[in-house]
């Protein structure tokens, strides 16, 4: 084994060894934990992790997923697979409940998405289920407001979150206490880059949805973007023309929002290969993140996760 093989394996394993004492912290510390499960490639990240913190034993909180009504199907399909495979409890609610419900108002227009909508919907069903630590996979590298974020990171009662009142954390030391009303979202993976997800899936052998894979896919150009033209999710301009691309998604988000990339890479190890050589972050495909300079963080602080 050569010194760079070395060094990419001990890094892996240290951000490994990292991520399974916060899941163990998680369930020392809090009453009613949840695993925030989109069926993209860091939630199923996690799921390994907890797996692997509390084996032989079975994950002991259930997975959640905060459903748009405009997953990609290959997510969806690749979500319920895996709950019914490991025997896990996925609880599972709805956006389009919460629009029925006059909560939120469905946007309209060539930029319309449900992936802010998410909001409402996330902080009913903490409410809900009286979650007090929900565990997701954002991590610092995505964006600038996830730079900010601790490991634990405290939301008010109102579901807020405040980058300029966050608690220090020295020595790998996590403070999961908390009021009567807030909550914490836990980032067992903040320190992790998109590189080493991937190459952890590709040491565990993690299976992923299919829509990683390049792929032939009905396609439009949009603002230098692809977008899939498979579904009537997706707004499309008379004048914008569909054709056939051999794409792959780098991130799993709502349709609406979230565009493809052309790529070649049909096996885990091509796609590590291409995201070493990638000039641009995977959220250059998020069109979301692209309507202001601080979207991220304006959502952060109404709830968003």
């Amino acid at each position: 084994m050569n010194s760079t093989i070395k060094k990419d394996t001990s890094h892996i394993n240290s951000l490994e060894n990292e991520a399974i004492y916060i899941m163990r912290e998680v369930a020392a510390q809090f009453e009613r934990p949840v695993l925030l499960f989109s069926g993209g490639k860091d939630s199923i990240t996690l799921v390994r992790l907890a797996q692997k913190a509390f084996y032989p034993a079975k994950i002991p909180f259930p997975l959640m997923h905060i459903d748009t009504g405009h997953n990609f199907p290959e997510t969806i399909e690749f979500r319920d697979n895996l709950v019914n495979e490991l025997g896990l409890e996925l609880i599972v609610r709805h956006v389009q409940d919460s629009i029925d419900e006059g909560k939120v108002k469905e946007e309209s227009g060539r930029y319309a998405s449900r992936n802010t909508l998410q909001t409402t919907t996330l902080l009913d069903a903490i409410e809900e289920f009286k979650f007090d630590a929900c565990i997701g996979g954002a991590r610092r590298d995505e964006e600038k407001a996830r730079a900010k974020e601790r490991i634990f990171s405290v939301r008010d009662d109102f579901g807020q979150w405040d980058e300029k009142n966050q608690r220090p954390e020295l020595f790998d030391m996590l403070n999961g206490e908390i009021d009567l009303g807030q909550n914490v979202r836990v980032f067992p993976i903040s320190n992790w880059t998109e590189l080493d997800v991937w190459s952890y899936i590709e040491k565990e052998n993690i299976e992923i949805p299919s829509i990683y894979f390049a792929h032939t896919r009905a396609t439009f150009l949009r603002d230098g973007l692809i977008w899939s033209a498979d579904d009537d999710v997706v707004y499309r301009d008379d004048h914008e023309e569909v054709a056939e691309r051999v794409v792959r998604f780098r991130t799993v988000g709502d349709m609406s929002c979230t565009a493809a990339v052309l790529s070649e890479a049909t096996t885990i190890s091509r796609v590590v290969a291409e995201i070493r050589e990638s000039t641009i972050s995977e959220r250059g495909a998020r069109i979301d993140d692209k309507r202001s300079e601080a979207a991220m963080e304006k959502r952060k602080q109404q709830g968003y996760f």
